[in-house]
């Protein structure tokens, strides 16, 4: 049983990250924007703030553990091409700011959901998919994602980037995949369901620190 922290409850991956780790028996604190409008089971400890604010960070901080991060940069539409209508480099403000409260109350592990592409991963990319990248509305999202990336690896804590590949609704199903970016050909589907479960066997079992390897699930 762990104290988490958990950045990104309320997003769509998030939620699955609050439902299993109350299952697993967890103690759940999230930081959200809205408590009202947030799906949760009721012994998960919602605190109503932004990840934006370090004095919410701090105070939602204390007395934990870890931290998982779900967070993403929010758009106009589901539609992964939307408008991004997230102020500038949310993510990797957010990372600052909890990694500057992890080292202040001597919380040491942090796992992040990162994307496939980001960080050093970006130079595997085919030239086809960085045009997509850098001519669209999802240029902003990866040069945050990057941001949190050199934010993280720079920080005396143990971290995980989990890199997902492309994000699917459907229920948890596996199985699951993970391997350093490089070493394995990834699938291209990951259920956040899926994902979230990934998310708290790092924590659980201690895997992949100073790593960030590819997630995917092995059968659509």
């Amino acid at each position: 049983m762990t104290d988490l922290l958990v950045l990104g409850g309320s997003g769509r991956t998030g939620t699955h990250v609050l439902a299993q780790a109350a299952a697993r028996g967890h103690r759940v604190r999230a930081l959200v924007r809205n408590p009202d409008t947030v799906q949760a089971p009721a012994d998960v400890e919602l605190i109503q703030g932004s990840p934006t604010s370090l004095d919410d960070i701090r105070k939602a901080a204390q007395g934990t553990e870890a931290v998982i991060s779900a967070l993403n940069n929010s758009r106009a539409s589901d539609n992964p091409w939307a408008k991004p209508v997230s102020p500038p480099m949310f993510m990797t403000n957010a990372t600052r700011n909890t990694l500057t409260a992890m080292g202040e109350q001597d919380i040491r592990r942090i796992v992040l959901v990162s994307t496939q592409g980001a960080g050093d991963d970006w130079a595997r990319m085919s030239p086809l998919a960085k045009a997509a990248v850098n001519l669209s509305n999802i240029k902003a999202s990866f040069t945050d994602h990057h941001g949190v990336d050199q934010a993280v690896r720079a920080s005396d804590t143990d971290w995980t980037l989990a890199r997902a590949v492309a994000l699917t609704d459907k229920p948890a199903r596996g199985p699951l995949r993970a391997a350093e970016a490089g070493t394995d050909k990834p699938g291209p589907w990951i259920n956040r369901a899926d994902l979230a479960g990934f998310l708290l066997d790092t924590i659980e079992q201690g895997i992949w620190i100073h790593q960030a390897p590819l997630v995917w699930n092995t059968r659509d």
